[in-house]
């Protein structure tokens, strides 16, 4: 009892210094929290500051990221909307790809461009489609590479070295005027990488069929090759209506072929017989205002593929997916909904 209480007054001085040492080494802590934020508070209050004070920091470092995100995800649609280069066999092919699902494929007419589809871009890729349109070879950006392939090959040739390089899977096929020949052939000649193709405005390109050679004669207008390539391409209910259209039609004409481009050929000439083996669903689409296509023409052809289905689109000439594109958009997305 008596050591204890002897070293009692020790250990309780011990303690007491043990107990005062722990609270110093505390204190630079507290202080410079306090200093943070500003002045001396209840340590209650001091831990409720601390916590905001660290969520307010979290979230502005998130808020930072989802910026920076969004910015990058910007710049990488903004590039697939402006379109991008890629080698292929005998061309530097410009094309752009966009949208998500399903692909689909549009090929220009002589007097376009991949611009000329611009009223179906952004509809289709809306509608769930993963939207794909080119320059060919000789038109707009898209340039002849004598060093990489042979010249001038084909439409369907490039097109099957764009869909090979892109991993396509089985995809619609659209194509206006001479690009409807190109839809053709590709369909004739590779029917197993297509959905359903879409042809608009087109003669088809029968030049050995005599059945088109005489409804050509019987259909043609006196003087055709001397009116203006508007007059001759574009429907008079749209050149009417919307002079700025046709202006804007007429800008992307004027500098579409490359001069001195050659013409490319069909993989294999278009024939009634050729029509007669393609398999692959088809969806055909006049226009009755079609000075070079008009409805009975192209349902001359039409009528020798296994698999079709008719549209006229009353008002609309020969550039038809530009001058009614609401109509156009329309009929070809119920047709793709169903293939």
């Amino acid at each position: 009892m008596a050591l204890t209480a002897k070293l009692a007054p020790e250990f309780q001085a011990h303690s007491s210094r043990d107990r005062s040492d722990l609270s110093y080494d505390r204190m630079p802590a507290q202080k410079n929290a306090r200093f943070w934020l500003g002045g001396s508070m209840p340590p209650n209050q001091l831990t409720t500051q601390l916590c905001i004070k660290f969520t307010s920091v979290i979230l502005l470092a998130l808020t930072l990221w989802i910026a920076f995100a969004a910015s990058a995800s910007a710049a990488g649609a903004s590039a697939a909307t402006t379109g991008r280069y890629i080698n292929l066999p005998g061309v530097k092919l410009w094309y752009l790809d966009t949208g998500q699902g399903t692909p689909v494929v549009f090929i220009h007419a002589n007097t376009g461009t991949s611009t000329s589809w611009k009223k179906q871009i952004d509809a289709f890729s809306s509608a769930g489609y993963r939207v794909i349109t080119f320059d060919r070879r000789g038109w707009g950006k898209s340039i002849a590479d004598k060093s990489s392939g042979a010249q001038p090959g084909s439409v369907a040739g490039d097109l099957d070295a764009l869909a090979t390089l892109l991993n396509l899977p089985p995809f619609h096929l659209i194509g206006v005027a001479a690009g409807g020949f190109a839809t053709l052939d590709y369909a004739s000649w590779r029917p197993n990488r297509l959905r359903s193709i879409v042809i608009a405005a087109s003669n088809g390109h029968f030049i050995s069929e005599s059945a088109m050679k005489q409804l050509r004669i019987e259909i043609a207008v006196p003087s055709f090759e001397s009116l203006s390539p508007e007059d001759r391409e574009i429907g008079v209910s749209y050149r009417t209506a919307h002079p700025d259209g046709v202006k804007e039609w007429s800008e992307i004409e004027r500098s579409a072929h490359l001069s001195g481009s050659p013409m490319q050929d069909l993989h294999s000439p278009n024939t009634f017989a050729k029509m007669e083996a393609i398999n692959v669903p088809a969806l055909v689409i006049a226009g009755d205002e079609d000075l070079l296509a008009p409805p009975a023409l192209m349902h001359l052809w039409a009528s020798h593929l296994k698999q079709y289905e008719l549209a006229n689109i009353r008002g609309a000439g020969h550039s038809l997916p530009w001058e009614r594109p609401e109509e156009f958009n329309e009929t070809v997305l119920t047709f793709l909904g169903k293939h």
